[in-house]
This record gives structure tokens, sequence and C-alpha cells, in this order.
């Protein structure tokens, strides 16, 4: 991670391949370790996505997906969760980061007519999976017989979204690039395009999932009892997390859809798997 890291801050990104199509999906990732280290976000997802898009620029790539996040919707009340709402109320640098992403994009989609798609993807798991994210020390912890912290007391709800559901969401927008909006209304904006060639899509799974079920299902595929401790909520968390995807549907004709029990099933087949 730290390696690809210090290659998009320094804009050595690619000298011997000069892609048309980009997926952009270095970043550094979480709400509560922004808190802790805000420099480590500022430097990979602000100047290193910087870089990106430069790179982009200067060669002339034709369509840019890169990543963005569902902790944009911060504070938001109105569930699901849609594109088209406005998020000016993050609840963490991670958070503003991945805001501040879009806006910059737009803006290299203004300035040089570059396709560019931004996806706030939705609670990924799988295998595979990224050790910091709860689905992965919630097994870790349950296999090993650990307490897990459940934070908010357990009143916490997450679209968790299957990984092979966003490899899928990938592939079919990658010949699929964003274009003008050409119905765009200035006076009342759609904040998920433009009069440029941009577009902003939700990837999840429009299912939202109580964290003590997803628990309960850990527990159900790996045999094993967890030990909770029930904490308050954390700084810079959401209660509560849902996709509307619907606007992605309608782009590609293809949303997340595998059930949590399928997905926890085959995390945990290749949690055994990998862990002996």
């Amino acid at each position: 991670r730290r390696q690809r890291q210090m290659c998009i801050r320094d804009r050595n990104i690619s000298k011997q391949h000069l892609p048309k199509k980009v997926i952009h999906l270095a970043a550094q990732s979480g709400v509560r370790h922004s808190i802790e280290n805000p420099s480590e976000y500022i430097n990979s997802n602000l100047v290193g996505f910087g870089n990106v898009l430069e790179f982009c620029k200067d060669n002339q790539v034709e369509h840019l997906i890169y990543a963005s996040s569902s902790s944009i919707y911060g504070g938001n009340k109105k569930v699901p969760f849609s594109e088209k709402d406005f998020v000016e109320y993050p609840l963490s640098l991670y958070a503003a980061t991945k805001k501040s992403n879009e806006l910059i994009a737009h803006s290299y989609s203004h300035l040089y007519s570059m396709p560019i798609i931004g996806l706030r993807f939705f609670t990924v798991y799988g295998p595979w999976g990224r050790p910091d994210m709860a689905p992965f020390i919630f097994a870790d912890s349950i296999f090993k017989k650990k307490p897990i912290k459940v934070f908010n007391y357990g009143k916490m709800s997450r679209d968790f979204t299957y990984i092979d559901d966003v490899i899928q969401t990938m592939i079919k927008l990658i010949d699929k690039p964003a274009i003008a909006n050409d119905n765009f209304n200035r006076e009342n904006p759609d904040p998920s395009s433009s009069w440029s060639p941009y577009r902003i899509f939700n990837v999840g799974n429009s299912k939202k999932i109580k964290l003590l079920d997803f628990i309960c299902e850990l527990e159900t595929n790996m045999g094993i009892k967890a030990i909770m401790h029930f904490e308050k909520m954390q700084k810079g968390d959401v209660k509560s997390t849902f996709s509307d995807s619907k606007n992605l549907e309608d782009w590609t004709g293809f949303r997340p859809n595998t059930s949590i029990q399928f997905g926890i099933k085959k995390f945990v087949e290749w949690y055994k798997s990998y862990y002996k």
C-alpha cells in the first residue's frame, strides 16, 4: 500500500505504459484512521488524486473511473442515499477528501472534456477484504475467540456490498464512459451529472443490514459464538448507510444483488482456507 501511495504522490505513475482507460482505486481509506493521521489522507487522497488527474490529462486518457465513498453522505438523514442528494456535511476528514475528489474531478472534466466517473462504494466486503474493516476484524476476532467492539451499542446498519458485484460494475462501466447531460438544468442542478462528461454512481446492494444480523451470519458460518463488547458511537462514524443504485442500473443494466448469506459464506470459506 505504501509503495502505491508514494507512486501517486510523486506523480511517477506510469512512464512505460500509457493507457487510454484508467481505473483509479489507490487511496488512504478508513474513517477512524483519518482522525489519527490526517496528513496521510491529504497527501494520498488530495495530492495523489491530483497527480492521477494530471497524468490522465497529459496522456489524453479517454475514460477515468475512480473510487469515491458512501462516507460522503455524512450527516444526511434521508434514505436511501441518492446521488442526487446534496452532500455538504462530511463527518470525517476521509469523507471530506472523497468529496473533494468529486469536485476536483468535475473541474478536470469541464476544462479538458475528460470523461470521468466517480463510484461511491458502500461497505465492500468479501475474500481478500481490507483487514481494517469490520467484516475482517469481526471474523478474525470470532475465530480467535477475542472480544469484538460493537459501536453505538449495536444500533447500526450498513449496505454491505459483495466484492464480485463491485468488479462486475467496473467491467460494465469501463466501456460506457460518462457523457454530458444535455438536459442539465443549472438553475435546478442534478449533482450526479453535469453539462460536462461527468457522472457519479452509488455502488451498493440497496439493502440495509443490521450490524448484529451481520455478526450473527458470521457466527453461523464460523460455528463460533462472538464475544461482543458494546460501546458508544465512534467519532466520525455514521449510524446507517443505505444505497439507491437505480442510476447505476439505468446506466449499465446491472446493480449489485449478492445476498449477505452468500457473500459471508464465501468470505468465511476464503478466511478459513487462507489462514488454515
